[in-house]
């Protein structure tokens, strides 16, 4: 059985490298910089969309506390996995789950943009105040102004420049939702918690809330069960749940694929 206490080298590794590079995008905002903008990643019909950005995205955090619940769940589950795996087996799940979680995060996003783009036509087609403010909830925090011109147009709903601007802010509306960025290593600190459970199902987990023991393999399912239903119900929100399940899924994949390549694998 593996020393969970202590840290592994590439865990290690990866832990400062994602700390360094928080600490560079604070300088870098400071200076006028926005790195997100570069290496978060975006949806491919996006204007600050790169194909790089599948990798970089894995190395940048929205915040200290973004980035501390990560690197403490790779430190606690992590460490064990690379002394059982070792170094560059390990390295190559934590960026197959971390890619694969982006994929279906990207693909999730595809259905919910083609249907706001199938939205935005039908409102060009026939603008109407209801329809923008439907538009509307599409942005997490509408500028208030917005309700106050909806308001406007509805009491003048055939005013020619009132249906113009509302024309634009619905393609506006629509390019603020391709232009979401993703950052974090969520997807694949969710793959490294899946393939934990999966290495040591039966090893004893103390909860926080509330504070009970719970089996690795239970706490996994659990995890994994909660990510996938506020995928569905929480959709359109600031997390991106449905990465923490690609992640968990493409983990899955690997290592029954490394299992029937190999009777023992790790």
């Amino acid at each position: 059985m593996p020393r969970f206490n202590n840290i592994s080298p590439i865990v290690k590794q990866l832990i400062i490298v994602n700390a360094a590079m928080l600490i560079l995008t604070s300088i870098a905002e400071r200076l006028g910089v926005d790195l997100v903008q570069w290496l978060g990643l975006y949806y491919f019909d996006s204007q600050y969309f790169h194909p790089y950005q599948f990798i970089t995205h894995i190395f940048m955090h929205g915040g200290w506390m973004h980035l501390l619940f990560n690197m403490y769940a790779l430190y606690m589950f992590g460490s064990a996995l690379e002394q059982v795996w070792g170094g560059k087996r390990f390295l190559i799940y934590y960026f197959v789950t971390g890619i694969g979680a982006a994929a279906l995060h990207t693909f999730v996003n595809y259905i919910e943009i083609s249907h706001l783009q199938e939205t935005v036509i039908a409102f060009e087609n026939t603008p109407t105040p209801a329809l923008l403010e439907d538009l509307l909830k599409n942005l997490h925090q509408p500028a208030s102004w917005l309700n106050d011109f909806i308001n406007k147009w509805d009491d003048a709903p055939n005013n020619f420049a009132y249906i113009q601007q509302a024309t634009e802010i619905a393609q506006r509306i629509l390019a603020a939702r391709m232009d979401i960025p993703t950052v974090g290593a969520s997807g694949a600190v969710f793959g490294v918690l899946l393939a934990f459970g999966m290495l040591f199902p039966n090893t004893q987990l103390m909860l926080l809330l509330p504070p009970i023991p719970i089996k690795a393999k239970w706490f996994v399912v659990a995890y994994g069960v909660l990510e996938l239903w506020l995928g569905i119900s929480d959709a359109g929100s600031n997390v991106a749940h449905f990465a923490h399940v690609g992640g968990m899924i493409f983990g899955y994949l690997l290592i029954v694929y490394w299992r029937k390549k190999s009777q023992n694998f790790y």
